[in-house]
């Protein structure tokens, strides 16, 4: 009953992690370098940031897919997870850092289109922390889904929502880091929206699941 909403919720998704405190202050460093190699490299990076998050999308909906043979188990997982991910959103908790030892992934000195490629697609995995809860919330209804074609189209329109706001600031000269850390301040307020919306799509599995034919 959500697949209508997905879509829309999928973008939102992707627009709100962008504008996470420890990611948007940071673009113009990542792209400061980029830039000079050349006006594509930008598109490179969001390319690579792309196919990392639809790769992610894929091998989601391959799991669920080989797990629907349990799949009341899938969902108690599922609504396990949506709830736990609402609440660290809800609360500020970091329960993905232990990605942040892969930092080093991330070398903006990479040359060329490829090199801007292999850096988004490094940054797909460096940026977990900041996204986390977020992404695995998507993550989690695409497994539920089982469908590698849904999968991979709705971690795609996560990565425009997430590559907009990225190219804009790419292309403008106009947004320094000391700009865009006043405007990553608005990130806190959608992400509690996103944990709330989240919080309540986990309970309302579990409602529809298990109390729905009271």
């Amino acid at each position: 009953m959500f697949s209508g909403f997905f879509p829309v919720a999928a973008f939102f998704a992707g627009v709100v992690s962008v504008l996470s405190p420890c990611i948007l202050p940071v673009i113009p460093a990542v792209f400061a370098y980029s830039t000079e190699k050349g006006k594509f490299r930008p598109l490179a990076i969001v390319s690579g940031l792309s196919l990392s998050f639809t790769s992610m999308g894929i091998v989601t909906s391959l799991f669920g897919a080989t797990l629907t043979a349990y799949l009341d188990l899938l969902y108690i997982f599922a609504e396990a997870l949506l709830i736990t991910m609402g609440i660290s959103l809800l609360l500020d908790l970091n329960i993905f850092n232990v990605f942040g030892n892969f930092s080093s992934l991330a070398n903006s000195r990479k040359e060329g289109l490829f090199g801007g490629i292999l850096l988004g697609l490094s940054l797909g995995i460096v940026w977990l922390p900041c996204v986390g809860s977020v992404l695995g919330s998507i993550l989690t209804m695409v497994a539920v889904s089982g469908e590698i074609t849904y999968g991979a189209l709705m971690l795609f329109i996560y990565s425009i929502g997430f590559s907009i706001p990225m190219l804009l600031v790419a292309y403008s000269a106009r947004f320094s880091s000391a700009r865009l850390q006043k405007v990553s301040k608005y990130g806190f307020p959608l992400k509690k929206i996103a944990g709330l919306i989240i919080l309540g799509v986990g309970f309302f599995m579990v409602y529809r699941n298990h109390f729905g034919s009271f």
